[in-house]
């Protein structure tokens, strides 16, 4: 899907050109980069979405910047991310860009041992280019905080910014309680949205959050409805 903005052009998962999806704008050599702008730009805007303190100037990168910034092969060290909770600045988010080849045990090892100030690490995200074997998945579950994995395919897009998705609001502790006494509702009584769903894992919601969901336009007019994360 391209728009005409440099910044809205969608690349292949398997990294090749298919046409009408990369313009003039991407030079020889520099699809890599442009595979990891892509990402790193979603990457962003999902930690913003999530309420972490992120800048205007990461938000609003151009891939010409992204170029003079990281090179046309970018060093995965440097693209590495970690911002704050606006809630609890001590507590951090950290993004990391992991190679191409299996994610074995050791590399689990070798990421964590890497990690500085781990006590402050709220959760850690895992953007993967190659498959993470069974005992890399169970090395996961040691760490002592919630980890992530995202394939780079997955983030070449923001999901939440299509013109058709409808407005999502995730609704505080106390706002699940009032809308459940209103309307005199357990949890599984609502609507349900698996903790596996593309919006959930954009927004990191975990099992029992409640998400309100509001269809604007078309013959329905204005529709308002909630869904339990399960």
């Amino acid at each position: 899907m391209a728009t005409g903005n440099e910044n809205d052009v969608v690349l292949g998962c398997d990294g090749g050109r298919r046409p009408g999806c990369i313009t003039s704008h991407v030079v020889e050599g520099s699809m890599e980069s442009y595979r990891f702008y892509l990402s790193r730009r979603t990457a962003m805007e999902m930690l913003s979405d999530r309420g972490c303190d992120v800048s205007d100037s990461d938000l609003s990168l151009s891939l010409t910047e992204f170029h003079s910034q990281f090179g046309p092969k970018p060093d995965l060290q440097q693209l590495r991310i970690c911002v704050s909770l606006r809630s609890n600045p001590s507590k951090k988010i950290v993004v990391i860009f992991c190679g191409t080849e299996e994610i074995r045990k050791q590399t689990m090892c070798g990421i964590y041992a890497g990690l500085p100030n781990k006590e402050n690490i709220h959760r850690l995200i895992l953007v993967l280019q190659s498959k993470m074997n069974s005992y890399a998945r169970k090395e996961l579950e040691m760490y002592p905080f919630k980890v992530e994995t995202f394939h780079i395919c997955d983030l070449l897009v923001n999901i939440t910014k299509h013109a058709l998705k409808p407005k999502l609001e995730i609704l505080t502790a106390e706002e699940k309680n009032k809308l459940l006494r209103k309307y005199k509702l357990e949890d599984k009584q609502l609507p349900l949205m698996l903790e596996t769903d593309g919006i959930a894992r954009y927004y990191g919601l975990e099992k029992g959050k409640v998400v309100k969901v509001t269809y604007s336009g078309g013959v329905v007019g204005s529709l308002r409805t909630y869904r339990c994360v399960v």
